[in-house]
């Protein structure tokens, strides 16, 4: 890391993020269900904290099906069709999925809801979920045009 210890140099974030790649295509391996190929370089990024892919669809060959966050939080995905069309909104849609877990889950319950982590992780999760709100309400970190290197699309 450069001086600042928030920073990574150039040749840093480029490994954090085929890093994070790699383990997004391993715990895509491991889910139920087929997908397509994951973009080269994530949608969205914040290095070395949060990065969220694309992940093609198979229905639709060329275009967005899933989107995937990783991280210093869990992994986890959810479908383009549930109101996460973008990195924005499927980060928001994460939080909000990981709150409600939270809030669902009974006090003798070994796991927080269907997230499968131990309820030892819950105030973990909910303070990964608050910063990920944190970022999603930062117009600042959401420029309307993006280099192509960061297009949420970039699954060639």
């Amino acid at each position: 890391m450069s001086d600042d210890d928030d920073e990574l140099t150039p040749d840093e974030e480029e490994a954090w993020c085929a890093e994070m790649r790699d383990q997004v295509v391993d715990y895509l391996q491991r889910q139920p269900g087929r997908h397509g190929q994951v973009g080269e370089w994530p949608g969205w990024r914040m290095a070395p904290y949060v990065s969220v892919w694309a992940v093609e669809s198979l229905k639709a060959p060329g275009s967005v099906g899933w989107w995937v966050i990783s991280g210093d939080l869990p992994t986890d995905y959810c479908s383009s069709s549930e109101d996460c069309n973008n990195p924005r909104r499927a980060m928001r849609r994460f939080a909000e999925s990981w709150r409600r877990a939270i809030a669902a889950t009974p006090e003798d319950a070994a796991t927080l809801g269907d997230t499968c982590l131990p309820v030892e992780f819950a105030d973990m999760l909910a303070s990964r979920a608050d910063f990920l709100l944190e970022m999603v309400r930062d117009d600042e970190l959401w420029p309307e045009d993006v280099p192509d290197r960061d297009s949420s699309t970039n699954l060639h």
